[in-house]
């Protein structure tokens, strides 16, 4: 008994969406491996992982603006529907503690000498 088995057409959109969610997973590991990296000389290690995490932002880069072209007309109805949506002001006031501490942490490194 042989099953008549169709093969499934190649999915474009969930490609483009699992290349880009796997390069985006490149990115913050390759960047901390690059900051841990930094003070040394170039060595292959070090070049190893600015290697991956460059290639990874191009790939991500590329991937998003693929899902983009093929999501618009999704987009373009979340966006519209956005339009009534009401930012609660608990939704506001976390937005804006959070810009203020990452904005003070982040603003130690124009006090460095």
């Amino acid at each position: 008994m042989e099953k008549d088995i169709k093969k499934k057409p190649f999915n474009k959109r969930a490609f483009i969406s699992i290349a880009m969610f796997t390069s985006g997973l490149c990115l913050p590991f390759s960047g901390i491996m690059n900051h841990n990296l930094q003070f040394e000389t170039l060595s292959v290690e070090r070049h190893f992982w600015m290697s991956v995490h460059n290639m990874a932002a191009v790939l991500f880069v590329i991937f998003a603006i693929l899902h983009i072209s093929y999501n618009w007309r999704a987009l373009m109805s979340y966006a519209k529907k956005a339009k009534e949506i009401f930012i609660s002001k608990e939704s506001l006031a976390a937005i804006a503690l959070v810009i203020v501490i990452v904005g003070l942490f982040a603003s130690h490194t124009y006090h460095v000498n």
